[in-house]
């Protein structure tokens, strides 16, 4: 049992400690990780760590009191506003990340729906490659899920979302991009549905919010997914991934105030003064705000379209190199720097444990079985040595039998198969039970 220290430790000591467990956790400086970390150059990381230690202290839940964060988040969610095709209506706030950002976007539509058309069972229809987040808010907020399958492109399929509406929808959502096999849905078709409807719409643009409006401004052809589509009415768009800002820092974005006013909580009757909270969290880190100002504006549009330039030639590269190995195949026709992809030849699962050993970090899919990266411009630098590690981990698990895993492989792959889902959410039940306890 660990217990509370009964003396401090002198600060060498501690950070000698604190440095020699960080030498265990995944290589994200040198490109080894495909996900969670979203590292630009160090140049950018600085501004984001300068800012947010210069405001490390402040709180964002009082902006009167720091009227600094207030101008910080006012205008980056202005500046996000206008990138995705807001006007000067469109009003929004920073969030903690994009499952806040989501979780809000759930919580408005209830509430919505409850005032505007008295409805008391709250349901919203969301594609099977939708983000876990919508699933967390349904279960916080009790808004029935309403799934659609996706068409032969891995995207919403329209003609069911049409069949899925009832009296009850309050909210339709669609991803641009979808987190598992980085396709954008067809957002003005599913849009004009809802509007058609009177029911609100969310895009959930998490990943592709500081990526897609670039590469429009590319050349690239990306299916409209922002408020240039009549029918969205919010957007969330995460700053700390592709608009590589200090985390956490989401941004949940309203067509305008109308819808917004939803969101807010509001307790007027508490002794200790009127409580009021545009976001799920009272206290807001000051550092997050800063650093997703302070980055938006060092870059600028010339600095993001750079940027946007180098992670897709750098995907390209990625995904033609995967291509062109025996048995390999990419999932769908990714619209941006994020993809899947899995194998005939090979269990995928063994694969990543393979790859693993070689000291690259890849997620794990699953319903069919793949690996993916998402893909930011430090990889660069690591498309030939990556490529050539696949390749060979590859060679090593051909003729072996697709059964013979272990690891993280096996553990994957028997939830994949547990034909009772309650089996599988159980069984992850009790990993995360042992992974979050202190061990001898």
């Amino acid at each position: 049992m660990i217990s509370f220290p009964k003396k401090g430790l002198n600060s060498q000591e501690l950070f000698a400690q604190m440095e020699e467990l960080h030498k265990e956790d995944a290589n994200w400086k040198e490109a080894r990780t495909w996900s969670l970390v979203y590292h630009a150059r160090d140049d950018i990381k600085e501004v984001a760590q300068k800012a947010y230690l210069m405001f490390f202290a402040e709180n964002g839940l009082n902006p009167l009191a720091f009227p600094s964060l207030k101008k910080f988040e006012t205008e980056a969610v202005a500046m996000t506003a206008q990138l995705l095709g807001g006007d000067e209506q469109a009003v929004g706030n920073i969030t903690s990340g994009g499952t806040e950002s989501i979780l809000l976007a759930v919580k408005t539509a209830r509430d919505w729906g409850r005032e505007v058309k008295n409805i008391k069972e709250p349901e919203m229809v969301l594609p099977i490659t939708a983000h876990p987040s919508f699933e967390k808010a349904s279960h916080y907020f009790g808004v029935k899920s309403v799934h659609i399958p996706i068409d032969e492109n891995l995207r919403a399929d329209v003609n069911a979302l049409k069949d899925a509406i009832t009296e009850n929808t309050v909210l339709i959502v669609g991803s641009a991009p979808c987190y598992p096999y980085g396709v954008i849905d067809p957002i003005p078709e599913m849009a004009e549905i809802a509007r058609e409807h009177n029911i609100l719409f969310h895009t959930d643009a998490c990943l592709g919010g500081f990526m897609l409006p670039f590469l429009k401004k590319l050349g690239y052809q990306i299916i409209d997914f922002d408020f240039s589509v009549p029918g969205v009415t919010s957007i969330s768009a995460d700053i700390h991934k592709y608009g590589y800002s200090g985390k956490g820092a989401s941004t949940i974005i309203y067509r305008n105030p109308e819808i917004r006013k939803y969101q807010y909580y509001i307790y007027a009757d508490w002794v200790g003064g009127v409580y009021a909270s545009p976001n799920m969290t009272g206290t807001r880190p000051g550092g997050a705000i800063a650093s997703a100002w302070a980055v938006m504006n060092y870059l600028g549009e010339e600095g993001y379209m750079e940027l946007t330039k180098i992670t897709m030639e750098t995907t390209k590269k990625l995904m033609e190199g995967v291509k062109a190995i025996d048995g390999m195949k990419i999932l769908g026709e990714p619209d941006m720097s994020v993809f899947a992809f899995t194998s005939n030849k090979v269990n995928i699962y063994a694969l990543g444990e393979e790859m693993q050993n070689k000291g690259w970090f890849l997620d794990r899919q699953q319903m069919p079985p793949a690996l993916h990266l998402i893909v930011t411009p430090n990889h660069q630098k690591v498309v030939e040595p990556f490529l050539k590690d696949l390749k060979e981990a590859c060679q090593a698990l051909e003729g072996k039998p697709k059964e013979d895993i272990s690891g993280m492989a096996a553990l994957y792959g028997m939830i994949g198969t547990l034909p009772d889902r309650n089996q599988a959410k159980n069984l992850v039940l009790e990993f995360l039970n042992d992974l979050f306890r202190v061990k001898d």
